[in-house]
């Protein structure tokens, strides 16, 4: 009888790994270590100074190949004075697991590498299993996901399924499974005028009452009334900033950020069309010059109702009890990358504590993860 892999243990012991964005910290090594040492092969797929792991057991391009996606990279602690942990040493308290990444993500790494390790050893399928595992999803993520699929694609490695094993519980674990995201974009503006005395308001070109305008004609806009299976696109206006110290001076310029989160009824490239239109009917009006620079995040994905989510809500039922919520909520995720490739879900633990001081997740959540994830592998290998 082969081993049961603890996947609290290798939490714990990745926990103890100080991966703060890019540092590998230790955490991708201990991982290779126990991937090889189970039969799989293993890669380092390092870019731009950021670590990454591929492995695979199995044939390479067999046509059921299930994938695994998640990181290791953390965010800072912030304030150690303020944790009642040590966030790097991995404590077992109260029936909880304290420290950074013990919700994002460090511990749906731990549960699906030891789910695939138990899973390959007792029961060797019909098909392949790969791990694709960044240090880079908490950082500009262009050289960790992004890195590990460029490769992928130059050696003829292949997913045909894939799960991302982000936290994605609201409050309980099995009650969500994201089977998208909406699209992140953010725009900078920068209204260009004529500086001038405040007392003499004709002879300047105020900046900042265009800016008011843009930014009113943005905000007070619906982008749209929802989809079928997204809400209502967003736009938020985040910063408004002349860095003018003088109350009698009309400044010459004035800067905007508005970020966008938008879903399947547009494209960033569409936005940006709609952004440039109104800076200009602006600029019209009011004869100040503005000038815009788009970051796009990701565009928004859907991977429909169907083979791979039934999968998923079934493995997480038969476990939990539970019966998931199909959702595209929440932020982006290295899923916007990974939809490219193949059909892909999101299911992990509940994100209650994410990134906060005192970051935690029951232990037993953890036990049930692996469950899951192993469960998800024998029903699609079945």
């Amino acid at each position: 009888m082969s081993a049961i892999t603890d996947p609290v243990a290798l939490s714990a012991d990745l926990i103890r790994c100080p991966s703060v964005t890019p540092d590998e910290g230790g955490a991708l090594v201990l991982l290779e270590h126990r991937l090889s040492a189970a039969g799989f092969t293993c890669t380092r797929v390092d870019r731009g100074g950021i670590a990454n792991l591929y492995a695979r057991w199995g044939d390479k391009g067999h046509s059921r190949t299930f994938g695994f996606n998640g990181h290791t990279d953390v965010v800072p602690v912030g304030d150690a004075d303020a944790w009642s942990a040590d966030p790097f040493g991995g404590e077992i308290r109260d029936e909880q697991l304290w420290g950074r990444g013990a919700t994002d993500m460090k511990t749906g790494v731990a549960a699906f590498a030891a789910a695939a390790i138990d899973f390959v050893t007792a029961t060797p399928p019909d098909g392949a299993v790969v791990l694709a595992i960044t240090g880079d999803e908490e950082g500009d993520a262009l050289d960790g996901t992004v890195a590990l699929l460029d490769w992928m694609a130059q050696q003829g490695e292949a997913m045909s399924a894939c799960l991302v094993g982000e936290p994605t519980c609201p409050e309980t674990l099995g009650d969500m499974i994201k089977i998208g995201r909406r699209g992140s974009m953010t725009a900078y503006f920068t209204a260009r005028g004529v500086q001038g005395h405040s007392a003499y308001p004709h002879r300047a070109r105020n900046p900042v009452h265009a800016m008011a305008r843009l930014v009113d004609l943005l905000a007070n806009h619906p982008l749209d009334q929802g989809t079928d299976h997204f809400d209502a696109s967003t736009l938020a206006v985040t910063t408004f900033d002349t860095g003018n110290p003088a109350n009698n001076v009309i400044p010459a310029d004035c800067r905007t950020t508005v970020n966008i989160r938008f879903n399947d009824a547009h494209t960033s490239d569409s936005l940006t069309r709609w952004l440039d239109d109104q800076a200009k009917q602006v600029a019209q009006d009011t004869g100040v010059a503005f000038d815009m620079d788009i970051k796009v995040s990701g565009e928004s994905f859907l991977t429909p109702p169907g083979p791979l989510s039934d999968l998923v809500a079934g493995a997480v039922q038969a476990v939990t009890g539970v019966t998931p919520e199909l959702s595209t909520s929440g932020g982006t995720s290295d899923a916007r990358f990974v939809k490219d490739h193949c059909p892909v879900v999101e299911f992990g633990l509940v994100g209650k504590t994410m990134h906060q001081v005192d970051e935690r997740i029951e232990v037993a959540q953890i036990v049930k993860l692996k469950d899951i994830y192993a469960r998800i592998l024998t029903d699609y290998f079945a």
